[in-house]
């Protein structure tokens, strides 16, 4: 996907946050159901997150220079950081206002309409998210896929909220509107803790999953017909983009054009595997051999 797309796609879910704001403060405004609010400020939260995932998206599109040599990739983990910590705040506000509403509660007002608008809200959400994941994915982009999980987050809490109001209104058990606000509170905490932990092992230069490493290493293996053996090889993400780094060691007596051949061959077969993929190899003589890594098929 384009950077131009993935910008237009981050402004439409500040736009879409906005939406769903309203919505459920307005759902909140005409029940006073303190679940409904701890629901109204996780988009809060939301809003603040989309234009976080907007402005990351569109730092990470500055191609390289001289301060930045490896782009600004980076860009994106900072506001996934910036997110999960705006999530965990929003649920310890939750949490405030669920113990005040166990000390006093009281029913719903006209419980019907503020239900019906909050599932309004909740349907946009869910189809904005289903979106998010399509183009996070298909642009590899932790600052939309980011935004997507914690979609995916609000909309399965806010459908718990919709059926524990229905149940406060049709038992009369006033004190389930306070309990689902908090159990609403820690599961956006859960969401929040996990979603900083991925960002700050994206910011840490985490290697890359098994699955991906092993595709790394067959591709080396495959295309480097004419070297000895592939070792010390490391790979990370910044963004969608994948650095990958190795030494291939070759025959002592292989003409330097000969050993750029090979490296060409396997930087294509890398970035036909892997999108985004930035390649560095370092050529060794066999005497560096160190019998362990990529072995040349």
């Amino acid at each position: 996907m384009s950077t131009r797309r993935a910008v237009r796609i981050a402004a439409g879910s500040v736009v879409v946050a906005c939406l769903v704001l309203a919505l459920k403060l307005g759902a909140w405004w005409v029940t006073g159901s303190v679940a409904l609010l701890a629901d109204a400020l996780e988009s809060v939260v939301n809003v603040a997150a989309a234009g976080a995932a907007l402005v990351a998206v569109r730092l990470s599109a500055i191609p390289p220079d001289a301060n930045h040599p490896y782009g600004h990739t980076k860009a994106e983990y900072l506001s996934a950081v910036l997110e999960g910590a705006l999530i965990i705040v929003a649920a310890l506000v939750i949490l405030n206002e669920a113990w005040g509403a166990y000390h006093a509660p009281h029913p719903p007002d006209a419980p019907a309409l503020g239900l019906a608008v909050s599932a309004v809200a909740t349907a946009v959400n869910a189809a904005w998210m289903a979106v998010l994941f399509r183009r996070g994915r298909a642009s590899r982009s932790p600052a939309l896929l980011a935004d997507a999980r914690h979609l995916l987050a609000d909309v399965v809490t806010s459908v718990g909220v919709l059926v524990g109001v229905a149940l406060v209104v049709l038992t009369g058990v006033l004190w389930l509107d306070a309990l689902i606000a908090a159990l609403t509170a820690l599961n956006i905490l859960w969401s929040g803790s996990r979603l900083m932990r991925e960002s700050v092992a994206g910011l840490m230069d985490e290697a890359v999953p098994a699955d991906l490493l092993g595709r790394i290493r067959r591709a080396v293996s495959v295309h480097a017909e004419g070297a000895i053996e592939a070792h010390d090889l490391r790979s990370r993400h910044a963004g969608s983009v994948t650095f990958i780094e190795f030494h291939l060691v070759v025959p002592g007596d292989m003409r330097v054009v000969e050993a750029h051949d090979i490296c060409d061959r396997i930087e294509a077969a890398l970035k036909a595997e892997i999108e985004d993929a930035v390649i560095t190899i370092h050529v060794e003589p066999e005497g560096k051999a160190k019998h362990h890594g990529v072995l040349v098929l």
